[in-house]
């Protein structure tokens, strides 16, 4: 392998363990909101379908961060936002609002492709995962 590959390698490798953990992060706060109420006018009733969507955000989100069980949690992460994405922005109209820019759900189809590829990539590196040898925490 040349240098200059390893290099490359190298930085996709810190690129995607950064992605991994700054979305993570992200995606906890969001849980953070919705199940503490903090910096939000908006409190779910607690047991109600948003505040069990922020409870997978809180703790799915956290685990992605710092790399625990990867690709299964990436996974309910992203079939989370699917559902948020149809059920709460598109609504199945199959009109105008099928448009994300529209319904106002970019942040929740992204997050659910984002997902989807992290829990097909699997942990990398920085990660619980690999320091485990398991859940797709190879290098």
């Amino acid at each position: 392998m040349s240098v200059g590959k390893r290099v490359w390698d190298q930085r996709v490798e810190v690129s995607y363990a950064l992605l991994r953990i700054v979305a993570g992060l992200m995606f906890a706060f969001h849980g953070v909101q919705k199940v503490f109420v903090v910096l939000t006018d908006h409190a779910p009733e607690v047991g109600s379908q948003i505040w069990i969507g922020g409870v997978i955000e809180l703790a799915a989100g956290a685990a992605i961060a710092i790399g625990l069980f990867v690709p299964l949690l990436a996974f309910l992460a992203s079939g989370t936002m699917a559902v948020a994405y149809a059920q709460f922005h598109w609504k199945f109209d199959l009109g105008a609002g099928i448009l994300p820019g529209v319904n106002k759900g970019e942040l929740a189809l992204l997050y659910a492709f984002l997902f989807l590829f992290v829990a097909a990539r699997g942990a990398g590196i920085w990660s619980v995962d690999k320091a485990r040898g398991e859940w797709g925490g190879r290098s």
